[in-house]
């Protein structure tokens, strides 16, 4: 038998899967207890709800996501915008291509939780983004980024790496290094003063 803790990592790792691969208003909390083998009841002594479970995963994810981004901006010991703006989209798939699924999750389903939480989730979106928004307004305050919308340019970047989760497998024909590389490679160019 499982011990609580692994049984509630074996449930929320069951729900993100079917919240990726369903969504979550079309996957019953029946589905998931059937995914995993047990009674229905049964899985209400790990969840109060299946809203919690979207709560777990998306809250995850976030801090997945914050946590990466943190490391990566330490571990570049650089004040540069462009090289900080590469370690962040870095981060930013890694994190995606480690947990595609929950990445889909958060990515997708978060406007499923309720107000209070989505507001949470929403506040920590908004943050992150603006870190985003911030290494743009640095990079284009010594020329290395063309003089765009700030916001704009931080929107674009984000959509384009948070519509990884959509598609990226992890048998696909390039490694999630290679994307890696192929996506800072790509952000940089977007956001160069001598783009063609």
């Amino acid at each position: 038998m499982l011990e609580t803790g692994a049984r509630r990592r074996e449930i929320d790792e069951v729900a993100s899967e079917l919240f990726h691969a369903n969504g979550y208003a079309a996957t019953s909390v029946r589905d998931i207890a059937r995914a995993l083998d047990i009674q229905g009841a049964s899985l209400y002594a790990h969840v109060a709800s299946k809203e919690d479970l979207l709560w777990s995963i998306v809250d995850g994810a976030a801090t997945a996501f914050e946590q990466a981004v943190d490391r990566a901006l330490a571990d570049t010991m650089s004040d540069d915008p462009v090289e900080r703006v590469a370690a962040l989209v870095e981060a930013h798939v890694e994190t995606i291509t480690a947990d595609p699924e929950r990445s889909s999750v958060f990515v997708t389903e978060w406007r499923h939780l309720s107000p209070e939480r989505r507001d949470a989730i929403g506040a920590r979106r908004d943050a992150y983004e603006a870190r985003v928004r911030d290494l743009i307004v640095e990079g284009q305050a010594i020329g290395a980024f063309a003089t765009i919308d700030a916001s704009l340019a931080a929107t674009f970047l984000l959509t384009a790496l948070n519509g990884i989760a959509t598609w990226y497998r992890p048998d696909g024909r390039l490694s999630a290094d290679r994307i890696a590389d192929h996506y800072v490679e790509l952000a940089l160019r977007s956001l160069s003063e001598d783009h063609p």
